[in-house]
């Protein structure tokens, strides 16, 4: 073995333990530290914390400082609240624990589908079109909350290729459909949990439903809606590593509200919205702040903080439920505050966001 290769093992060994020891470190300052249960910091994710696959430099450091690396020495209860979604809570804790070199807990996730899981015992064991995503993962999410017969787009594509001849299903895309009858067993629902991944495919599927006569596909089409429509996420845009924001789910609600004005010569379609700035989205938050807060022996946060980048989303929703609003400009939004969805708190980054929160409860602590 040469002495170079010694030396890089050597190298690759001491950057190891030095990564452990400022984790146990870390680990040390998160477990000594008292909590401020006085307040609670609730963040969106894309565009705050990480931009697509990459992580925002200041990300790490600000949730260290909610973890007692601040003044006051105590931590501050924290939840993440996305209008992304397509992974269950667990694994969304998983890759950002790992992502960000902080402790995540699934509790802590709070998915655009998160609070769908409500509608279970009204559809348990009812016929439910789950759309969004690739192949069967939000079917598999959805079943875990409790939704026990679901398909989706592909299981219809499945069963007659000529419903949507536009695409042609691979080998192992039939392998993972589970198809049946369709024209025998008809939907009760359709619930959107996460961004269209064949725009022409989801929207004709959903009107062929919508439109069907009691949810049954191959029936009757009706200029009146058969079935209730669920969806997961309004953002019209989102950010990623491209420069400019990108469509989100809320670019395909557009079209199809706008399919189904044109196929029912301007009948309504009702729906129910899930996602920020939604009021069921920040109950649903608040509970879990409190949650989360009871685990460790505290109680209700007199002050909630939400950081996002999004003023139509994050913002609004914020500004709604009575929390103190936080925007970035590493995200969706650039410019000096939003005229439509004003924040109480403007700045850079996420890092300068959890400065400015400290400051402020460093005084409710005096």
């Amino acid at each position: 073995m040469s002495v170079l290769r010694v030396a890089a093992g050597l190298r690759g060994r001491a950057s190891t333990v030095s990564q452990l020891a400022q984790h146990c470190q870390l680990r040390q300052l998160q477990t000594q530290s008292r909590w401020h249960f006085d307040a609670a910091v609730v963040f969106d994710i894309d565009g705050v914390l990480v931009r697509g696959q990459q992580t925002i430099n200041e990300a790490r450091g600000a949730l260290q400082m909610l973890n007692g690396a601040n003044r006051l020495g105590r931590r501050i209860p924290f939840a993440l609240l996305t209008n992304g979604g397509g992974v269950s809570e667990a694994t969304k804790a998983q890759q950002l624990s790992m992502r960000l070199d902080t402790e995540i807990t699934a509790q802590q996730v709070i998915l655009a589908h998160s609070p769908m899981q409500s509608l279970a015992s009204k559809y348990a064991d009812s016929h439910v079109l789950i759309v969004g995503g690739p192949g069967r993962q939000c079917a598999d999410i959805a079943r875990t909350y409790g939704f026990n017969n679901t398909s989706t787009p592909d299981d219809v594509l499945a069963w007659r290729a000529e419903v949507w001849p536009f695409r042609q299903l691979t080998p192992a895309d039939r392998a993972a459909s589970h198809v049946r009858d369709f024209a025998k067993t008809p939907f009760a629902c359709i619930m959107v949990f996460h961004d269209s991944f064949d725009f022409g495919r989801d929207m004709q599927v959903i009107t062929d439903i919508l439109r069907s006569r009691n949810g049954q596909l191959g029936a009757e089409f009706m200029d009146a809606q058969s079935v209730p429509l669920y969806l997961s996420n309004s953002d019209l845009v989102f950010s990623n590593e491209f420069e400019r924001p990108r469509f989100g789910q809320g670019a395909f609600h557009v079209c199809l509200r706008a399919m189904w004005h044109e196929l029912t010569h301007g009948a309504r379609l009702d729906h129910t919205r899930f996602g920020k700035p939604f009021g069921v989205q920040y109950e649903y938050a608040a509970r879990v702040l409190s949650e989360l807060a009871r685990n460790v022996g505290g109680g209700k946060a007199q002050r909630v903080y939400a950081v996002g980048d999004n003023p139509a989303a994050d913002i609004a929703g914020a500004n709604a439920a009575g929390w103190t609003s936080v925007l970035v400009r590493t995200g969706v939004f650039k410019g000096t505050n939003d005229a439509k969805h004003p924040a109480a708190i403007v700045v850079d980054h996420v890092g300068e966001a959890v400065e400015r929160i400290i400051d402020v409860e460093s005084q409710y602590a005096e």
